[in-house]
């Protein structure tokens, strides 16, 4: 292997790909990062045997070759290196760096050990452009189960209804639903919650289209020079649209920033009893007020108001509510209810393709 790159796009490459090799894995190899020339483009490569990014680099390429290098090292000294041409090259297994001030030799492990995620050949597909994917990430990923006892709700699951597309998570005490697109298939996927991380962070700004392809194991997200490959969780997610209300007893239309800050302010006093809060709509003050009681430190009760239909009280976990309004853009939010047990739903009035639905907790 013989060739010339910028250290800009080596460094970035690296960024993007070198997260994914973790030394914690039970193949040492895994916590290498693959790097090898391919029509004469740079190819580097991780995989955790769950997720594989490859990013590919336009170089000036004299001789092919490959090799596997530690992928912490190679990172953290390729981006302490000055922007400008670094030359590569591979003698047995060392890979030499090599720039103006630098001369340096990595040792690396052969290619040939290093797993290969198996390609996906007869896939089905479709796109979406990276700022709506970046923001239906953003705004449904945190909502997915971190627990491990039921994977299922470790993931994110895209489905088709309707001719429309939509993302949907739960860890079965708040739910967020996004809708993407038109579909024009029949789609069911559940893809892992730490893999859409992945994805978000390696997504570009801009209006660029993500191309998707998957089967019944794997989806390929490819988007410029990048491409993310996840396996699929297995399974059948729970049949959300039965969580989601239609109709509401009591809704209070506020400004999501007074929301977000009487929340905020709640949520200090809420920390004895996990975050608990009471929200009380009065249609006669058509006022919305949220009390939280601590009962060593003491108690607040703030207040906002708005448009209000009904009356009535719930208890809900005053982070899952934050984390809804964080998750919304518009400056005016509704929230709905029906009863102390039922679920609560906010919504930006102004934009129907994106629901947070909170369970309440026991007041």
């Amino acid at each position: 292997m013989k060739l010339q790159v910028t250290q800009e796009n080596l460094s970035r490459a690296l960024s993007n790909v070198a997260r994914i090799a973790s030394g914690r894995n039970t193949l040492p190899i895994l916590s290498n990062i693959l790097i090898k020339t391919t029509n004469n483009r740079l190819t580097i490569a991780a995989t955790n045997l769950n997720i594989a990014i490859t990013n590919y680099i336009g170089s000036k390429v004299s001789e092919e070759g490959a090799i596997t290098v530690p992928a912490r090292l190679m990172q953290e000294f390729v981006s302490s290196l000055p922007p400008g041409v670094i030359d590569i090259s591979l003698d047995d297994y060392k890979l030499n760096i090599k720039t103006d001030q630098y001369q340096s030799v990595i040792n690396g492990v052969s290619a040939e050990e290093y797993p290969v995620m198996p390609a996906i050949t007869k896939g089905k597909k479709f796109s979406v452009t990276t700022s709506l994917l970046k923001k239906a990430l953003t705004q449904v990923i945190f909502a997915a189960a971190t627990d491990e006892s039921r994977p299922i709700l470790t993931g994110v699951y895209i489905y088709s209804l309707d001719g429309q597309l939509y993302m949907v998570a739960t860890d079965s005490y708040r739910l967020a639903e996004k809708m993407l697109t038109t579909a024009s298939q029949e789609v069911k996927l559940l893809i892992p919650a730490s893999a859409l991380q992945d994805l978000l962070r390696i997504l570009p700004e801009g209006e660029d289209e993500v191309m998707v392809t998957y089967d019944d194991q794997q989806i390929l997200f490819k988007v410029d020079d990048v491409e993310l490959v996840a396996r699929l969780i297995e399974g059948s997610y729970p049949d959300v649209r039965k969580l989601i209300p239609s109709e509401f007893d009591v809704t209070a239309s506020v400004k999501r920033s007074e929301l977000l800050n009487i929340t905020k302010v709640s949520s200090l006093f809420a920390r004895e009893s996990a975050g608990s809060i009471t929200i009380q709509v009065d249609d006669q003050k058509n006022s919305l007020s949220i009390r939280s009681i601590a009962s060593q430190l003491g108690e607040n009760t703030a207040e906002t108001m708005g448009k209000i239909k009904g009356s009535g009280s719930i208890t809900l976990n005053s982070r899952y509510l934050l984390d809804g309004l964080h998750a919304l853009a518009g400056e005016e939010v509704m929230i709905g209810f029906n009863g102390k047990l039922e679920p609560s739903i906010i919504k930006d009035p102004t934009d129907p393709s994106y629901t947070h639905v909170i369970m309440p907790l026991k007041s």
